[in-house]
């Protein structure tokens, strides 16, 4: 199987949107479509493939912007673990709060709840549970490409401060989920740059601190 991997940086967060292509079919799926629809729909179409599926690692404003207007151009399903629903009625009123404009709020149409697999353009996902920084949140593994969403980060992990935040669901998500992968697992996370499960491991100070406390 040969995949692609473009990466738009989109909101006025720079939130990591990726897209995922299936070079032999020529059809992809999106990662968090957080905002600027209108440059998403130019990557589709500067990479001449077919939009199937939108799957999300969790539902903040600065990850679901973009979502209703892809699936209402494209016709496609909105995958989202059921336990971040709260977080789509809530939208409205986040994006007021931090001054972003809002549109049409999204309506999952497939839940991810106690999914361990997808299989989407030919592309076989599995799909872990990391619940921590909100309660539905996911992480999708394809191959040794590892997508966080705002989990775990380059040198940081994902704030629990905010609505449905976990510190302790957080850290067993990433010590004993994340951790359990191969070091040279690539790590796209939502905000960022990419880095590698052993780099987190080796440099991560929170990750560094959660294992010396054993």
């Amino acid at each position: 199987m040969s995949i692609s991997i473009h990466r738009s940086v989109v909101s006025a967060f720079d939130e990591n949107c990726w897209y995922l292509v299936n070079t032999r079919n020529n059809q992809g799926f999106f990662i968090d479509p957080g905002e600027n629809f209108p440059e998403l729909v130019q990557q589709v179409e500067g990479t001449q493939t077919e939009p199937v599926a939108i799957i999300n690692t969790h539902a903040h404003l600065d990850h679901i912007g973009a979502v209703s207007q892809l699936q209402h151009r494209y016709d496609i399903p909105f995958y989202l673990d059921s336990r971040d629903e709260y977080l789509l009625e809530l939208y409205p009123e986040h994006s007021a709060m931090f001054g972003v404009q809002a549109h049409a709020t999204p309506h999952n149409s497939e839940t991810l709840d106690a999914v361990s697999h997808l299989d989407l353009a030919g592309i076989n996902i599995e799909v872990l549970h990391t619940p921590g920084h909100t309660p539905g949140g996911v992480s999708f593994l394809v191959g040794n490409h590892l997508f966080t969403g705002d989990t775990l980060f380059k040198d940081s992990v994902g704030r629990v401060d905010l609505t449905g935040g976990d510190y302790e669901s957080l850290r067993h998500s990433i010590l004993s989920i994340l951790l359990a992968l191969d070091d040279d697992t690539i790590v796209h996370p939502g905000h960022g740059e990419e880095t590698t499960i052993g780099a987190e491991r080796r440099h991560n100070p929170f990750i560094r601190d959660w294992l010396s406390q054993g």
